[in-house]
């Protein structure tokens, strides 16, 4: 018969070995994310070398800013919907509700003639009401985020018809220098979209790593109902992180917006593809859980040198979309053998 003395010893020393295997998972993951990172980068450093092969137009400074202010809509996106995919849930109204924002920063600035900075604050507003909707859908009325955002993807896509007129709004009469925004440049040779992307990779990067809406995001994608249970009210936050997630969405559409110098109610389709397979090609789970935001933007300038370089090599649009396809169902393959390496 063990004494008291004899068991608390116990109980010590299986803490002890459970705090030392809890230590060699957490090293091992640390070391999964850095080998899955640098595969990635390794991937985008290989797409690079073989297009500047295949194609002397490639390589050069014009194209490579077309390239970096490509990825800055692409990356902005895939910014918010990581925080989306690392609690377990996904969006697909990110391409039609990228081109709702910049219609209503158009119907701001251009037709109700309001000044440029409520039209921004609108057009992100804008993304954030959309957040909302998908937080509160996916939340109250327990609706899967797939079918909650892929019905916010429809209204959004047909609102920015209907808003719009099914005719594009142009800011080059009522704000002129609205397209400075997106191409006026601060530090010479980089865009200042470039820079707005790496400032919100830095904020995205800190919010995930340092703040209370960054931890519950993991411990949502992890394990919800745990989550819950341990007195988090999961609802609010993972409300919050869809809103979170609109506001990257409505700051896509201001870029794109002064990017093309106008509001194209039709430009957002087949971005939301992109974004997300940019968000899982960096490593981050679909089925949530693991995911950081230096993986997206590689995952994200991946993309943007891959459709780029199609279209420098003159491949036909149909093509162009089957090879994205392709690369979005090879991501999703991936990530589907991690998970099973992980069980």
């Amino acid at each position: 018969m063990s004494t008291p003395q004899q068991s608390g010893e116990t109980t010590t020393v299986i803490q002890q070995a459970v705090n030392e295997d809890t230590d060699r998972r957490d090293v091992a993951g640390f070391l999964k994310r850095q080998v899955q990172q640098s595969l990635a980068f390794g991937t985008l450093v290989v797409l690079l070398i073989f297009f500047s092969i295949a194609s002397p137009n490639f390589f050069t400074f014009s194209n490579i800013a077309t390239v970096l202010l490509s990825t800055a809509v692409i990356g902005i996106l895939a910014l918010g919907t990581t925080f989306v995919i690392i609690t377990g849930g996904i969006d697909l109204s990110l391409g039609t509700g990228m081109a709702l924002c910049a219609v209503m920063t158009g119907v701001f600035v251009t037709n109700m003639g309001l000044p440029v900075w409520v039209g921004i604050l609108g057009g992100i507003a804008t993304g954030v009401l959309m957040g909302l909707i998908n937080g509160l859908n996916v939340t109250f009325l327990r609706l899967p985020p797939f079918i909650a955002t892929l019905a916010m993807m429809m209204i959004a896509g047909g609102l920015a018809l209907v808003i719009s007129g099914v005719a594009p709004i142009y800011f080059s009469t009522s704000a002129p220098d609205f397209k400075k925004i997106a191409l006026g440049v601060l530090i010479p040779g980089i865009p200042n979209a470039v820079l707005i992307t790496a400032v919100l990779a830095i904020i995205a990067a800190i919010v995930l790593s340092k703040t209370l809406l960054g931890r519950y995001t993991f411990a949502i994608g992890s394990n919800e109902e745990a989550t819950r249970l341990s007195g988090v009210n999961t609802r609010r936050w993972t409300i919050l992180i869809y809103m979170f997630a609109g506001a990257f969405t409505g700051i896509a559409g201001i870029i794109i917006a002064s990017r093309l110098d106008s509001a194209q109610p039709q430009i957002g389709t087949g971005y939301e593809l992109q974004a997300i397979a940019a968000v899982i090609i960096g490593g981050t789970s679909l089925l949530g859980g693991r995911g950081s935001i230096l993986g997206t933007v590689i995952g994200a300038l991946i993309m943007s040198v891959l459709v780029n370089g199609l279209r420098i090599l003159s491949i036909q649009t149909e093509w162009q979309n089957v090879v994205v396809g392709v690369v979005v169902l090879l991501a999703v393959f991936l990530d589907s053998l991690r998970n099973r390496q992980r069980t």
